[in-house]
């Protein structure tokens, strides 16, 4: 368990801050241009609520998103998820569909669509979020306000709302640019965020830590941006597989298998450990891997029969692939579902903020 005082101060490489100082230059430079509208930043036919951060790997994006969507339905809204599309195998602006999976739309998006789809919340991917805008407006018109997933660099689009995400263990006011660090932009990109919320906190975050991560905010962020601080809440296992509805959920202290294909995976393994359960093996992949039927094959290999291996929403929308299916067979897998809790007041301050970008709910009925 990370300490709840302070997060720590990451590493670097002092040989590669010159080359760090080149990237974060031609970040600026193009951050420049649309500063001053030698290139244009569009704003959206609907109000956007942009959702991102400045480093690369896992802040907790999608539960964010997730949690913002629940709170736009929640308002009236009818909100669309607007994502890049990271990891498939198409190009170009898609609306997710039935037909579609995590190869043809994306992992996270598909994710989402799993989520959302049911409740008349359109997905869309797009490499140029202008064009993927274009796409919702023909074909979902009744959509009411857009939320962009990972799109804080994206700047062809001018969000309503600008959240920027960072995580507590390494916030962006400790880190460098690449490839000293894990910054995409120097730190002064922050000045650009209408809120900060700092992610994956500590349940029990003191006053004091939170008035210091507050202050370190504010030497990057606008003096009067809201900085909010959230936590991970995590459910218990959820069947995934026909074995794993037969056999019931796995109860701690007994031994179980994890797989995880996600950029920061140490806070699900922290809370499983927590919670008793015995981590047999970690199955660790990198963030947004394809897996294979040889390899999850392997990985049963090495797990006792009859042992519950568990994984993440985000690796179930590619273990649902026809082969990957296959491999599993007979092996009770689940998932463990993880979404965001505000501390504090935290929550109602940003369903006002979102309230306020996205105005009042159109009236009508949903065109789905």
């Amino acid at each position: 368990m990370l300490p709840s005082s302070q997060p720590p101060v990451p590493p670097t490489t002092t040989l590669l801050l010159p080359l760090a100082g080149l990237y974060a230059a031609v970040a600026a430079g193009r951050n420049w241009l649309y500063d001053r509208g030698y290139k244009t930043s569009a704003p959206g036919w609907v109000p956007l609520i942009g959702v991102g951060n400045l480093r690369v790997g896992g802040t907790g994006k999608t539960p964010h998103v997730a949690w913002l969507v629940e709170e736009l339905l929640h308002q009236g809204h009818r909100p669309a998820i607007l994502s890049r599309g990271y990891g498939r195998r198409t190009r170009g602006p898609r609306l997710a569909g039935l037909a579609d999976s995590a190869a043809t739309v994306g992992d996270e998006p598909w994710q989402y669509y799993g989520w959302f789809a049911g409740r008349g919340v359109a997905v869309a991917v797009a490499e140029n979020r202008q064009l993927g805008l274009a796409l919702l407006r023909q074909h979902k018109p009744a959509t009411t306000v857009v939320v962009l997933d990972d799109a804080y660099q994206h700047r062809r689009v001018q969000p309503t709302l600008n959240i920027l995400l960072t995580e507590w263990a390494r916030p962006f006011y400790h880190d460098q640019v690449l490839p000293a660090g894990r910054l995409r932009e120097s730190r002064a990109g922050a000045a650009r965020a209408d809120v900060v919320i700092i992610t994956k906190c500590p349940p029990a975050l003191p006053a004091a830590a939170q008035a210091a991560a507050v202050a370190a905010v504010r030497r990057y962020a606008r003096l009067a941006v809201p900085v909010l601080f959230s936590r991970y809440a995590y459910a218990p296992p959820q069947p995934l597989t026909p074995a794993a509805v037969a056999a019931g959920p796995p109860a701690p202290p007994g031994p179980v298998g994890l797989l995880t294909g996600i950029a920061q995976p140490g806070p699900l393994r922290a809370h499983l450990q927590e919670a008793g359960y015995q981590l047999l093996r970690h199955f660790e992949f990198a963030d947004h891997h394809a897996f294979t039927p040889a390899e999850l094959a392997a990985v049963a290999a090495q797990l006792p029969a009859g042992l519950g291996l568990l994984t993440t929403e985000k690796d179930a929308a590619r273990l649902a692939a026809p082969e990957l299916r296959a491999a599993l067979a007979g092996r009770a897998v689940y998932t463990i579902p993880v979404r965001v809790a505000l501390l504090g007041a935290g929550a109602a301050e940003l369903a006002q903020l979102v309230a306020a970008a996205a105005g009042p709910p159109a009236q009508g009925i949903f065109v789905a």
